[in-house]
């Protein structure tokens, strides 16, 4: 199967000559459709940098991003606006909802602007929100949900266009324990429903233990990947393993 992700010789460099500050240096790497994979590292390591490239936010200083068999920069802007709509959704650590807006409008907001039928957005809004477990809430305002509840509805949105790929910054940091477990085995859930390819960038072990593949990076560079055996309190173990061999810190629970 071809991956959905290719990043190739990816380098990324700020600032200007004399005080230049190297985030990534040539990071290669292939992730196929469906895999669910996590990018872990010590602060500072590129994590953000990595992710904000693969998914179109940043640029490269060198080195190729293919998504979809399609190189993303030989995009121009327009293109690339619709190449984000059609194949990438965000979520953030910050659930970024609007507060004078319901759950059920909220999560509608990106087909109500493509000119999508109401009796289409309705039924994937009820769909989504079923298989995230929040279809008993589309009423209520953001400022009435916990936590788990406002960011499984940011994930909502964020699917609703059905994109192929899902892009997650450290989407459990704001939430306690058990609503991070909810909100990961939903990731799974879209995953194993939809076929979503899901990369989340993390620095909690017990949120990447719930990956297939975890991505180590050190210094811009990478350092290493895990893979599971289904266990996943095995596979928790390894990653603190290797979390305290780079100098990062994973939060020890499960």
């Amino acid at each position: 199967m071809a991956p959905i992700i290719e990043v190739k010789n990816l380098t990324r460099l700020y600032g200007q000559q004399g005080a230049v500050c190297r985030a990534l240096h040539e990071v290669d790497f292939e992730i196929e459709a469906g895999a669910f994979v996590a990018v872990m590292g010590p602060s500072g390591s590129g994590k953000t940098t990595l992710l904000n490239i693969i998914s179109t936010i940043d640029k490269p200083t060198q080195g190729r991003v293919i998504i979809g068999g399609r190189e993303t920069e030989t995009l121009k802007e327009k293109e690339l606006a619709l190449f984000r709509r059609e194949l990438i959704g965000f979520v953030f650590q910050e659930f970024n909802l609007l507060d004078n807006m319901t759950i059920r409008d909220n999560i509608a907001l990106p087909l109500t602007l493509n000119n999508i039928k109401a009796e289409e957005i309705l039924r994937k809004v009820q769909e989504l929100t079923e298989l995230l477990g929040i279809d008993n809430q589309l009423d209520k305002y953001p400022y009435q949900l916990s936590g788990g509840q406002k960011q499984r509805a940011a994930v909502c949105r964020a699917l609703v266009n059905a994109p192929r790929i899902l892009f997650a910054d450290e989407p459990t940091g704001a939430l306690d324990s058990k609503a991070a477990s909810e909100l990961l085995a939903c990731f799974r859930d879209v995953r194993n429903q939809y076929g979503t390819t899901v990369v989340m960038v993390t620095h909690d072990a017990a949120a990447a233990s719930y990956c297939d593949r975890v991505m180590f990076l050190k210094d811009g560079m990478l350092s290493g990947k895990l893979e599971t055996n289904g266990n996943a309190e095995a596979f928790f173990k390894r990653i603190l393993n290797m979390v305290a061999l780079l100098g990062g810190e994973g939060h020890e629970r499960l």
